[in-house]
């Protein structure tokens, strides 16, 4: 035993580098700062705001604000209105019997006679049978 010697060299475990939260994390920086270390602050310019979002306007927010067309629904065409009404005066009904007659709601027959409807091809059929009128196409 007299020739054998002990390796007496430190051994160092080391933890994984740590993330880029915990290198931001004030208790850290704290511990950076009293060691004398440097720290780099930078400012970033939308920070603690929600402004990127909304403040930088792209090639199609732009366009969409620049576009003055005036879009809009198809709306019923007055004859369809008074066709409608014509026609369901005729067999006595009134709106909420003849909305009873093809499944719907009184409100659609109000919208229809109205006007304010957008045109549904399946309910316009509807009302033609229930009527017993053709209200599309050549009358």
């Amino acid at each position: 035993m007299a020739g054998v010697s002990q390796d007496w060299e430190p051994v160092v475990i080391r933890k994984k580098a740590p993330t880029a939260a915990a290198r931001k994390d004030e208790k850290t920086v704290n511990a950076a700062r009293r060691a004398g270390a440097e720290i780099e602050t930078v400012r970033k310019a939308t920070a603690g705001s929600n402004k990127a979002a909304s403040s930088s306007t792209s090639l199609n927010t732009r366009k969409l604000d620049e576009d003055t067309e005036n879009l809009s629904h198809q709306k019923v065409p007055t004859e369809l209105k008074k066709a409608i009404m014509q026609a369901r005066q005729d067999k006595k009904l009134t709106q909420s019997q003849l909305a009873q007659l093809i499944n719907e709601k009184p409100q659609i027959i109000q919208e229809y006679e109205s006007g304010k409807a957008i045109p549904n091809q399946q309910i316009i059929s509807k009302l033609e049978r229930a009527l017993g009128v053709k209200l599309r196409g050549k009358k």
